[in-house]
Parts: C-alpha cells; structure tokens; sequence
C-alpha cells in the first residue's frame, strides 16, 4: 500500500486550490476526482463572478472567506495571467420598497470590510448604465468576473509543478482508520489502496455521501443536503449594460441577474428551482418568469433576446425552508477522526472564497496532522 501524506477528493475549483495549498506547503498530495477532466461539476457552471463580500452575515465563514478570498483571487489572476477584469456590480432597487434591503446589504458589506460601496440614487445609477430604469442602487466597484476554466488550469499547474499528482477517474469508494492515518479506497480502471495521514474531502455535490463511506462518521454531523438548480438563459444580442446587474436576492439565490463574460457577451441567471435529483437541462418554459424579473430594471429587453444556456445546481444546507446557510469546515475537533476534514455546503462565493478555503483547511492539516513528507512504501 503506498503511503502519502494528504489526499484530496474532488478536482473543482476548491479542491485544486486546497491541492495546491498543500503541496506548496510541502506536503505530498493525491488529488483524486472521479470525472476524467477537472471542474466538471459545480465549477464549470456558475456565473463567473468574482464576489465582493456583501451578502453573508457578519462573522460568518461566508463573509470572512470571501473578502479574503476576493483579495487573493484578484493576485493570483495577475500573477498567473488569468483571465479577470474587475468589472463592477450594481445592485438595484426597482422600486422604493427595495431601498432598505439595499441598505441593509450595504451596512452588511461594512460590516464584513467592504469599504469601497456607494449608495446611488436613480439618477445616478442611470448616468453609469442609462438603460436601466430603477429607483435605487448600490455600487460594488470591487465585485469582477473571472474565467474560470483558466483559473482551474492554473491551479492545478502550480500543484503539479510544486510536485502534487492528479488521478482522474478515480472515484472514492471509501475510507477507514489505519495505522498512520486513514486507509483510503478508490475504484476506476485503476483501483487504488492508500494510506494518508489527512483526507479532504472537497467533493462538492457528493460531499455528503462520500462522508457518509467513511467508517466511523457520525451520521448526524452529516447535514442534510438540497438541491437548488440554477437556470441561465444567453442573450443573442450585445447588452447595453458594462457592468453587472443583480437584483435584489430572493430566497435561495441571489436573484435573476446580468453578468457579463470577458468577451462582453450577456447572460442572465440564475434562477432557483429546488429539485430532487441533478438534471442540467434548461426548460425554455422558464424563460416567462425570468422575463418578468429582468423588465423590472431593463424594460427594453425582448423575448427574442434570450434562449436557454445552461444550468448548474448548488448544494444547499439548509433547503428552501432554512436560514442563512453558511460554509462547513468540518474538522477533527467536531467528528473525531484524526485527519479528516469535511467541506459541506460550498456554493457561492466558493468560486471567489477558493484560495482562502484552502488556507483555512491548510490551518486545519497543520493543527491535526504532522507537517513534512510521508515516506512511499512502493509505487504498485
């Protein structure tokens, strides 16, 4: 049985930044992924966005992940030549009704740090992107878009070259206690056994019940998981619009918004609809309510404009009947087996918080394992 140091599961945005944390912190590390390419889950479907940090509790992982996470995202861009402008957000207010969750979002941006937001009255929002038509709006010159498939690449660039290794179809099958560690199996073409002395387990939508192979788990720290798919529909003309606008949120997402590619080209989504199983078709039939929600701030939009893009589905803890849901970071010290650590409910801003959820688990490997290289027993 090889011995290693640190296996990762899950090759989405977070699961190669945890990766390459941990093998630039000289650690040896497998990252296992059960699909034969990275990012081919929740990464490869969201908006793109670069978040500011507005929208999560005070004090909550959320809110301090995502600041911090923001700051990094936008160095590690510049560094490796990825793909990112920062772009700018507006948050509008359709009507006066809106005015105070507007402000509300703002006294929740301070809250967590975020000092550059400015509140616009109609008028002034209009002289930024006079196509709108709204009552209010709240400015984010510090939320950017991000191309996300060369942030992966360049992730997993900077592991493999501080010398981590990739498994691609390499499901996790399931773990138990050894040893040294944890005893970890996976199964594919290749099947493997190997010995690790910490285990993350990044896996996105599976995380739940992958955590759920692991002997001696307790059940009840596994959270009940919903399903909140998301609907994007493209726009087949050019937006008047060079910034991104978002809505007001609604319960489970963040509202019907624009957000714009590098090329300029316009998108809108997503929705929520709440399922029971993963199904990344568009129904065009959604394309009605979408409409009615984008005409509250862009009237001139046409239903000739829209056709259906294509959808992705975040995991949500708690569903559609909770409160505020907040990143799991599910250590040791919670579940009681040395060396393993649980990420649950990591949806946006996971995508911007990815770099300071790596560090945060890099905190945990350091508190709950020995630093340095396991030594191989054999490459069979």
């Amino acid at each position: 049985m090889d011995q290693v140091e640190a296996i990762v599961i899950g090759a989405g945005v977070v699961g190669l930044a945890i990766a390459r944390a941990l093998t630039c912190a000289g650690r040896e590390v497998v990252l296992i992924e059960a699909a034969g390419a990275i990012g081919t889950g929740i990464s490869a479907r969201s908006s793109e966005v670069i978040h500011a940090g507005i929208y999560y509790e005070p004090g909550s992982l959320k809110a301090e992940l995502c600041v911090r996470g923001r700051d990094a995202l936008y160095a590690f861009c510049a560094s490796h030549g990825v793909g990112h402008t920062r772009i700018g957000k507006l948050i509008v207010a359709a009507s006066s009704d809106e005015v105070a969750y507007l402000k509300k979002l703002a006294a929740h941006g301070a809250a967590n740090g975020v000092g550059d937001l400015e509140m616009l009255g109609g008028a002034e929002a209009r002289a930024l992107e006079p196509a709108l038509d709204v009552h209010a709006a709240l400015f984010s010159p510090s939320t950017g878009i991000v191309e996300s498939r060369g942030l992966m690449l360049a992730l997993q660039g900077d592991m493999e070259a501080a010398g981590g290794v990739l498994a691609l179809g390499a499901p996790f099958v399931g773990a138990e206690p050894g040893p040294n560690g944890l005893i970890v199996c996976t199964g594919g073409d290749a099947p493997m056994v190997l010995g690790c002395r910490l285990l993350v387990n990044a896996a996105g939508l599976d995380a739940p019940d992958l955590a759920r192979r692991i002997a001696g788990m307790p059940a009840h720290l596994v959270p009940e998981q919903t399903l909140a798919k998301g609907n994007y529909f493209t726009c087949g003309r050019k937006v008047p619009f060079s910034r991104l606008i978002y809505p007001v949120p609604e319960p489970g997402g963040l509202g019907t918004h624009l957000t714009l590619d590098l090329g300029g080209q316009g998108r809108f989504g997503p929705d929520v609809e709440w399922v029971s199983e993963r199904d990344y078709q568009v129904d065009p039939a959604r394309k009605a309510t979408m409409m009615a929600s984008i005409r509250r701030y862009w009237p001139d939009v046409r239903e000739e404009d829209l056709s259906p893009g294509y959808a992705g589905i975040r995991p949500k803890i708690p569903g559609p009947n909770g409160g505020p849901q907040d990143f799991v970071i599910q250590g040791p010290e919670v579940h009681g087996i040395a060396g393993l650590v649980n990420l649950f409910g990591i949806e946006s801003p996971g995508l911007t918080s990815c770099l300071a959820i790596a560090d945060r688990v890099l905190e945990e490997a350091k508190k709950n394992t020995h630093g340095g290289r396991a030594s191989r027993s054999g490459h069979g």
